[in-house]
């Protein structure tokens, strides 16, 4: 009995050591991991969130500033009596026009 449980002792052993080698082989991929995303991110280019939050908001207020400019003029060339030019419809790009504008390979 006494080889029966020395092989079971020496097993939980070697399982032990395994289990902690397991997690240090997982903490190195955690880090291997997060350090090539980081560097994809850095790569590609990317705007962090808040300078893109801050650019969002001024692209807002932007806008309604400019709606309020266009009923303002509006209001001014009522008074005057001046006519406010038609909009034309924007059109679709013909297939001539788009081909001329795609990249060649």
């Amino acid at each position: 009995m006494q080889t029966r449980s020395k092989v079971f002792d020496d097993l939980a052993k070697v399982a032990g050591g395994a289990v902690s080698t397991l997690g240090g082989i997982k903490a190195e991929i955690e880090v291997l991991i997060r350090q090539q995303i980081e560097r994809f991110l850095r790569d590609a280019n990317m705007v962090p969130r808040d300078e893109f939050d801050a650019v969002k908001a001024m692209a807002a207020k932007a806008r309604s500033e400019q709606e309020k400019l266009e009923k303002r003029v509006k209001a001014l060339e009522s008074k005057l009596g001046v006519k406010a030019p038609k909009k034309k419809p924007a059109k679709a790009p013909t297939k001539a026009k788009a081909a001329r504008k795609a990249p060649r390979r």
